[in-house]
């Protein structure tokens, strides 16, 4: 891919086929964060990139206006039209608020790190990376729905082996008696 001085002056056909790429690489994507590597080094960009690797995430440079462009009536058309200087998008195959929380870490380390807006399942209202980063995940919410799902069945449960023992103990209690 050309430097960013290059794409700058490139030309008509060279910015269409960079515009079909985005919309090509970002078909299906509901979901995104926008964040600036300006200021770190590559050394931390390759660092932030293998954490965010980890969480089936990835960043990728891009140029806004081919962005917008790319974005327009898709999902990420908010988003888009929320680019605004040096900006790298961030996406997930799985969970982007895993990714999310992630980028919240690495701004501590990596001071220069800017955490910009994001959009989450294609809704119009964007959000911030740090916003995001609160939500629960869907492993978190997965998990909220099978306690709520087991804790009547637990409670019931709790209340027929308390009888039970009770019966069980007056039956024995009687055993012992006659015995």
């Amino acid at each position: 891919m050309a430097s960013w001085n290059e794409i700058d002056t490139m030309s008509k056909p060279v910015k269409a086929m960079v515009e079909a790429e985005y919309r090509a690489r970002y078909d299906g994507i509901d979901s995104a964060c926008v964040v600036s590597l300006m200021g770190l080094s590559v050394h931390e960009q390759e660092q932030l990139r293998g954490s965010l690797r980890e969480k089936s995430a990835r960043v990728q440079v891009i140029k806004n206006g081919l962005a917008r462009r790319a974005f327009d009536g898709g999902p990420l058309e908010a988003l888009g039209l929320a680019l605004d200087g040096p900006c790298a998008l961030v996406t997930s195959k799985e969970s982007l608020i895993d990714a999310a929380k992630t980028l919240v870490e690495a701004a501590k380390k990596f001071k220069k790190l800017e955490l910009k807006q994001a959009i989450l399942e294609g809704e119009p209202r964007l959000l911030t990376v740090a916003e995001v980063s609160r939500l629960k995940s869907r492993a978190e919410l997965l998990g909220d729905v099978a306690m709520l799902v087991s804790s009547p069945g637990r409670a019931i449960a709790g209340c027929l082996r308390s009888p039970q023992s009770k019966i069980a103990g007056c039956l024995k209690a009687l055993a012992d008696k006659a015995a």
